[in-house]
């Protein structure tokens, strides 16, 4: 029987953050979700750099006996990444990583895990936490010293005893089960799970909507409970082929890691490093400049016919990378005009085509479609969402969103409303929109 995985991620910057350091990717053999640390040391940069070159796992299946092998080496190659970026850029020094990842291997599944992101199955209806914190509290608690609930309350509950820093002691677990269809798996930094109670997890993971939707609403719920973190969440179904729904096949990447370019190790394959490869360095320096024989005297100055062909290669080479450079620029363009989200035009709600994030003072989005809802009448957490702005999957997903922000705008205008003593007490009442979630006067606080 063969699976594979139907997925979806998604990364939010929270309510309390101006930068978000988790970094998130999901693909049809990969699974990665990094919180990073070290504040303006650049934590952004650090879960960058692991999910970069975590990422080319993703280009092929890997067999069950060697995935573990695998992912162990991207693990200790993107560690040593971050040796030597901090090595290039002192300023960075103390920056480091979460890593909780799941590679697929046939029917297998390969969890490697690092810091306290978090990993977790909900199978049969019941969720199980799969990874142990490298927490300060997670020792307390294996030492008998306090209790879980207790844990959730402790005041140093966010110290990490281990994470990707560079340095050679900084080891991930890894562990192999098998797969099934029907499991569901949550891969989540701290800004959810520790807001969101495993009970609640639970029900929500539970509730039979498809990865993308679950990955919103989950995000939704630590949002509500106040967002003190960045909130970053991927969720995979395992499914077999030929089965149901079709599996998922484009790679998403969510978070600093989709707004950074980090640089990979040559080892990783990319097209980056293989263009590299192409432009060795000539043994000349001039046409006419006569070569060193290795057995120590000199070769005969080159030929017309070989100088011309010299210069033909390095011209040749160049005008290629402008070529595949000009090509990726423009796919990259028509991939961003296929990109919604729900943003502020002004005081109103609208419909943007493009990206979510500008690049430096280039606009990568403009107004698709205006509404007439403004953004004061929405509820105070939904009115925050529209100013971070709102992805979505498409623009059927977008214009749904906008029917659901334009039902919350009138519930919030009837809940704030003054009442009004009926003339006519005969009369039928209008109908008021019912919204998909309970709004009272208080959550509207930008109304009036």
């Amino acid at each position: 029987m063969a699976i594979a995985l139907n997925y979806a991620a998604r990364s939010d910057v929270g309510l309390t953050r101006n930068r978000n350091d988790d970094s998130g990717y999901a693909g049809p053999h990969l699974l990665v979700v990094a919180d990073g640390m070290g504040g303006h040391a650049g934590g952004d940069v650090a879960s960058s750099l692991a999910v970069g070159e975590m990422s080319v796992l993703d280009g092929e299946s890997h067999g069950s006996d060697d995935a573990a092998h695998h992912l162990h080496t991207a693990i200790e190659a993107a560690n040593e990444q971050l040796r030597r970026r901090v090595a290039e850029e002192p300023d960075l020094s103390g920056m480091g990583t979460t890593v909780t990842a799941i590679l697929r291997a046939g029917n297998r599944l390969v969890l490697a895990h690092i810091g306290d992101s978090r990993g977790y199955l909900l199978r049969g209806g019941e969720l199980t936490q799969l990874t142990k914190d490298h927490s300060y509290v997670q020792s307390l608690i294996d030492d008998g010293r306090i209790s879980v609930e207790e844990a959730e309350r402790h005041p140093q509950r966010s110290v990490i005893m281990r994470v990707l820093t560079g340095r050679a002691e900084d080891e991930a677990d890894i562990s192999v089960r098998e797969a099934r269809p029907g499991d569901r798996y949550l891969l989540c930094s701290d800004g959810l799970s520790g807001v969101v109670s495993h009970d609640t997890l639970t029900e929500t993971l539970a509730a039979g909507l498809d990865p993308d939707t679950t990955c919103q609403r989950l995000v939704e719920l630590a949002l509500r409970g106040g967002g003190p973190d960045n909130i970053s969440c991927v969720v995979a179904d395992v499914v077999e082929l030929g089965g149901g729904a079709p599996p998922s096949t484009t790679p998403q990447v969510v978070g600093a890691a989709a707004f950074h370019r980090p640089r990979r190790s040559s080892a990783a394959g990319t097209p980056a490093a293989r263009a590299a490869a192409l432009r060795q360095p000539q043994e000349d320096s001039s046409d006419d400049a006569e070569d060193d024989d290795p057995h120590g005297g000199r070769r005969p100055a080159l030929t017309a016919r070989e100088r011309r062909r010299r210069r033909i290669r390095r011209i040749a080479f160049p005008l290629a990378l402008l070529v595949v450079l000009a090509a990726g620029g423009f796919g990259v363009w028509r991939w961003s005009q296929q990109q919604y989200f729900v943003g502020a035009d002004g005081d109103s709600v609208a419909i943007y085509q493009g990206l979510t994030q500008d690049i430096g003072p280039l606009q990568t989005s403009h107004v698709f479609e205006e509404t007439d809802i403004a953004v004061a009448d929405l509820p105070t957490t939904w009115s925050n969402r529209v100013e971070g702005r709102i992805s979505s999957r498409n623009l059927a997903a977008a214009r749904t969103q906008v029917e659901n922000l334009a039902e919350l705008a009138e519930a919030c205008r009837a809940a704030t409303a003054p009442e009004v003593p009926a003339v006519d007490t005969t009369a039928t009442p209008s109908p008021t929109p019912t919204p998909s979630e309970t709004v009272t006067p208080e959550d509207c606080g930008g109304v009036g």
